[in-house]
């Protein structure tokens, strides 16, 4: 009988903190231009995850990363991270960048890198890149034949 007290306790208990949780106040995400997935923002950084595999393997995740150094300075790249040790893993990293939040992305660098016989592979570098536009990584994963990608939300770069 005490565990069916304490168990109705604890059902009512997680109840009211979902009922708490719907009422709060959130902001829009229409308030935050958003073009092919990525929102533009003003952040410093922005990191994106894989998505998930309904099949596959090797592949246990990956993510992409931008951060703003500064003026016309960006530090871009991402890792693969594969379930066990694999024959090859590898990372393909694409900088993209859009004006404003009525044009789409277009391509301004890449590089890739692979690894054998190892469970992860990271690739990244700074980019001077011009000012006056938002800059996103996108990133393909792979670890051997199974296959993912991730990307960013846009930042702004100022002017050097």
């Amino acid at each position: 009988m005490k565990k069916k007290v304490i168990s109705m306790c604890l059902t009512l208990i997680l109840f009211l903190n979902l009922l708490v949780a719907n009422v709060t106040d959130t902001k829009a995400s229409s308030e935050v231009p958003i073009v092919d997935g990525s929102y533009l923002t003003y952040d410093n950084e922005s990191i994106g995850y894989a998505m998930k595999m309904t099949r596959g393997i090797d592949l246990l995740n990956g993510y992409s990363k931008v951060v703003r150094l500064g003026p016309g300075s960006i530090y871009a790249g991402g890792t693969t991270v594969a379930a066990h040790t694999v024959d090859k893993v590898k990372i393909a990293v694409i900088v993209e960048r859009i004006t404003g939040d009525n044009g789409s992305w277009e391509y301004c660098a890449n590089w890739e890198k692979e690894n054998l016989n190892t469970d992860r592979v990271s690739a990244n570098r700074q980019v001077t890149v011009d000012g006056g536009y938002y800059y996103r990584v996108r990133c393909i994963h792979s670890a051997n034949n199974d296959v993912s990608s991730s990307f960013t939300n846009g930042i702004f770069i100022e002017e050097p």
